[in-house]
């Protein structure tokens, strides 16, 4: 058994830059924007998306939990300042409530040109925001094999994170609309388990060889072995609006890794389910949430979501306490009681209907919400 683990880790958030006298996005943004958020959070990342509505960043790695809620700190409030430099605002969540995804604005950078031309209107309406999640893990047999017992709690993070419950004006039923869109481009949702780090070495190889991708950045899985750093990334979360539950999963995803090593130290190890199975999972944290349930495959039954929560919890304890962060992995049991940000949008938006507002009101009340609620616990 190889020594143990780093744990280093860093997190990725895509925004929506919003214009605040419309609530629609903003279409066209200034470059500006950008350079004044790196320009404030130099050391760290912030990169245009696919769309130029959007904006992607990136914390510097961390050695704890701590230090990324600082560094994701710094860069919300990097992003919030640049874009109010300009007269816009932003917003985390994986799908606007109202806006359409054919009048955006493409980024004109040489690898989202390649995506356009390569899947077409698939990707055009990529119109959709995540949080990725990096862990890091030396070794590449271990990654492997952590990445494939880690793929059973994938469910269980999305239902923390949900925040696109609309799309394109209208209520979708879902809590996480999002990876409907993201599920129609290839090689997406849940990996198979793979043997060791050869095998999944020569799958990368024989879609690289057959002309498919250029390199493994192309595969966009729930959860991957980075293309670029030593680490596990997971990729199936919504971006969550308020940083407390974002930081919140980064702490779970970090103790849930760790305690899987924990068991392989002795030993010991998570049954690895069929995928069809976790995909199931996966499909009930979308529809439901974390207000719903998951299937306890151990049980045979399906299970309310916040006594999982609390089992994880358990589970993890010894973890969380080596990693010091026993409060942030607590608060997903607020989560589990309050709800997501797509709990929170819908309300906000029956609320506003049943006062009378007509559809479209109702959707720029969440949207300026939204804005608030991102930039909450910033200063």
């Amino acid at each position: 058994m190889s020594d143990e683990p780093s744990f280093t880790l860093g997190i990725e958030e895509e925004y929506l830059l919003i214009d605040p006298e419309t609530m629609d996005l903003a279409a066209d943004p200034p470059e500006s924007v950008l350079e004044r958020a790196q320009a404030a959070a130099p050391d760290q990342i912030v990169t245009p998306e696919f769309l130029r509505a959007q904006i992607e960043v990136g914390t510097r790695v961390c050695a704890t939990v701590s230090e990324a809620r600082r560094s994701l700190t710094e860069l919300r409030r990097a992003v919030r300042d640049a874009v109010a430099s300009e007269g816009l605002a932003f917003a985390a969540a994986s799908t606007h409530p109202f806006a359409e995804w054919s009048l955006q604005h493409p980024t004109r950078k040489e690898r989202y040109e390649t995506l356009a031309r390569d899947l077409q209107s698939v990707v055009r309406r990529l119109l959709i925001c995540g949080m990725h999640v990096h862990v890091c893990i030396e070794d590449e047999e271990l990654r492997i094999d952590l990445m494939n017992q880690a793929r059973y709690f994938l469910p269980h993070l999305l239902a923390l994170t949900t925040s696109s419950p609309f799309w394109q004006g209208r209520r979708s039923g879902l809590q996480s609309y999002r990876l409907t869109v993201f599920d129609a481009l290839p090689r997406t949702g849940m990996p198979e388990a793979f043997g060791s780090w050869a095998e999944y070495d020569r799958l990368v190889k024989q879609f690289i060889h057959v002309g498919v991708i250029e390199d493994a950045s192309k595969l966009w899985w729930d959860i991957r072995p980075s293309a670029k750093f030593p680490t596990i990334e997971m990729r199936v979360a919504d971006v969550c609006t308020d940083i407390d539950d974002a930081i919140t999963v980064a702490a779970l995803y970090l103790c849930i890794l760790r305690m899987l090593w924990r068991l392989k130290r002795s030993n010991q190890r998570w049954r690895i389910y069929p995928a069809a199975l976790i995909r199931e999972n996966r499909w009930l944290a979308m529809r439901h949430g974390a207000q719903g349930k998951l299937v306890d495959f151990g049980r045979g039954a399906q299970v309310p979501f916040a006594d999982l929560i609390e089992e994880i919890l358990e589970l993890i304890a010894e973890d969380a306490e080596a990693l010091g962060c026993q409060n942030e992995v607590r608060h997903a049991r607020t989560i589990a009681m309050r709800g997501t940000s797509a709990n929170r949008q819908m309300k906000t938006f029956e609320d506003r209907l049943a006062a009378g507002d007509d559809d479209r009101t109702a959707l720029k009340a969440v949207v300026a919400e939204l804005v608030e609620n991102t930039s909450a616990g910033l200063d």
